[in-house]
């Protein structure tokens, strides 16, 4: 069974490695929307694989990191694509979560990011 979570962000970056004139290595920002999914087995008792309340404090402190900041000044996203993002996002997660399953970075209403980890 898999449960979805979603959090909302909102920050600004530039992707510094892209050439001249193109519209992203400007400074510019984001309404992220992020989903993370986790997945395991329906407790019998409680009838849920995990409280969303548990996800959510797990979560909330990482979001918190990202939320209304310029995301190039956070160690390990000087390069902040939604891949980027969603990698350091699993890296921060996994351990606290280990049924954590997949992470959606959505920067708009049209693009999005699934990362399942390495």
């Amino acid at each position: 069974m898999q449960l979805l979570k979603i959090f909302t962000f909102e920050s600004a970056h530039f992707l510094p490695n892209l050439p001249d004139g193109h519209k992203c290595k400007r400074l510019h920002g984001h309404s992220f929307k992020t989903t993370v999914t986790v997945q395991g087995a329906l407790d019998p008792l409680f009838g849920w694989v995990i409280d969303y309340n548990d996800i959510k404090k797990v979560v909330d402190p990482f979001i918190d990191i990202l939320d209304h900041r310029l995301l190039n000044e956070i160690p390990d996203l000087e390069n902040p694509t939604s891949e980027n993002i969603a990698i350091w996002l699993w890296n921060q997660l996994k351990p606290k979560l280990p049924i954590l399953e997949s992470i959606e970075i959505q920067e708009t209403c049209t693009s999005a990011c699934l990362y399942r980890g390495p």
